[in-house]
């Protein structure tokens, strides 16, 4: 006797498998966080090589796409070679082999410029650091010195403040000195792993560039396997907008980010600012972080400039607030436009969540993934505002007081608004009552 089986009672059988596997995983999750977190990072710390490549092979798409198209395949068809699945092959790897050229000379050439002046202002700080706190302090005693008042609230403070420090430097600084220099030997060999597992990732993007129409054909081909054709369509629909909106942002970041370092370092050496390189550089790369970054970048070089000359500390907090307006208002939204859709309470909101739950690299991916988050939420109230025949502007909602059976929009009016007027339309009647 031959056994069947029953679609339907083998449909439910494993829905309530995955509804009861759901369930154990997240009691597992809720009352074992510690163990599942450590788990989740011990793999992610395994396969961070190839999370590293795709990430790469990502950011270089582009930059592939272009020197493919507008430099590879035009030569190929003056050189009136066939097209066939051979030259298709060669043209993506004279393409990929130019890409990487071109990259690792773009970065030898930024690093070989920037590195060493870096290091040399690193070297000169640490040499010159008393000279720069002996300035510091004949300045600050010239100016108490000046303004009898503020040397005795310095000195208040001090009074009140100064055996706190001494005993939290006590109590909480000496008796950790042996895990801080350990938890900077960890420090230092993370770097290193990072800097190992960047290499590997590296050599596994270029073969993650080499067939990534494979990897896209595949991807697309699991999509229509597991969903219908409408549903397909717009599952890689969504694929396509959240792809434009990260490398929109992202690429325009970097962009942004480099031409503000470069204003930044132009202005610093007209205006004779110390460590003009150096400054630049932290204002360049912390400019990648939306809103938060001018000023993440621009208090720590204020204080590095303040310790080598107060003037020119005042200089430089006034160059950066100029930049900033420049950059938020001028070439931001030139170089980004509308990239992600968010007003600026977004964009904070964005900023801080995500900074909280991944700290910078949360800060930085953090407004792209919310604008994706955004837009999908969007999509879905205005699809259902729709089936409900109702405008999906926002203006109309701003005003509504309450929607009619015909679907037209009332304006809502305070209750002390709506009273007053009915005591004015009552004192009217009353009026016309006794003149009649």
């Amino acid at each position: 006797m031959k056994f069947k089986i029953d679609k339907k009672y083998f449909c439910w059988g494993i829905t309530a498998f995955l509804v009861i596997a759901a369930c154990i995983l997240f009691y597992y999750i809720l009352f074992h966080r510690s163990s599942f977190s450590s788990g989740i990072r011990t793999v992610i710390g395994i396969a961070m090589p190839i999370i590293d490549g795709f990430v790469l092979a990502y950011l270089m798409t582009p930059v592939l796409n272009k020197i493919e198209k507008k430099a590879i395949v035009p030569l190929y068809r003056k050189m009136k070679l066939p097209a066939n699945a051979k030259s298709e092959r060669r043209i993506r790897v004279i393409s990929i082999l130019v890409t990487v050229i071109l990259i690792l000379i773009v970065m030898y050439e930024f690093f070989g410029l920037i590195i060493p002046e870096v290091v040399r202002s690193i070297q000169s700080i640490i040499f010159q650091f008393p000279i720069y706190i002996n300035n510091l302090n004949h300045w600050a005693l010239g100016l108490m010195k000046n303004n009898p008042d503020l040397e005795q609230t310095v000195n208040d403070l001090l009074v009140q403040y100064s055996p706190k420090l001494l005993d939290y430097f006590n109590t909480n600084i000496l008796p950790n000195i042996n895990s801080l220099v350990k938890t900077l030997s960890l420090s230092v060999l993370s770097i290193l792993k990072a800097l190992w597992n960047f290499i590997i990732g590296f050599i596994i993007s270029i073969y993650v560039l080499g067939s990534k129409e494979k990897f896209a054909g595949q991807a697309k081909k699991i999509v229509y396997a597991l969903f219908d054709r409408k549903a397909g369509n717009e599952v890689i629909s969504n694929f396509r907008f959240i792809h434009d909106t990260f490398i929109g942002f992202i690429g325009g970041k970097i962009v942004d980010s480099i031409i503000i370092g470069i204003i930044c370092f132009i202005c610093t050496s007209i205006i004779g600012t110390p460590y003009a390189i150096l400054v630049s550089v932290i204002i360049g790369v912390t400019n990648v972080i939306p809103f938060f970054g001018p000023w993440i970048g621009g208090v720590p070089s204020a204080l590095l400039v303040l310790m080598v000359d107060p003037l020119q500390a005042l200089y430089f907090i006034i160059l950066i607030l100029v930049i900033q307006q420049f950059d938020g208002n001028i070439l931001g939204p030139k170089i980004l436009g509308d990239s992600t859709g968010l007003s600026g309470f977004w964009v904070i909101f964005s900023i801080t969540i995500f900074g909280g739950l991944f700290g910078v690299p949360g800060m930085v991916v953090g407004v792209p993934i919310f604008a994706v988050f955004y837009a999908g939420v969007k999509s879905v109230i205005n699809n259902m505002l729709r089936r409900k025949e109702l405008p999906t502007d926002l203006q109309p909602y701003m005003t509504v007081g309450q929607i009619n059976e015909q679907k037209t929009f009332t304006k809502y009016v305070p209750a002390k608004k709506k009273k007053r007027k009915e005591e004015n339309c009552s004192e009217i009647s009353n009026t016309t009552g006794k003149e009649s």
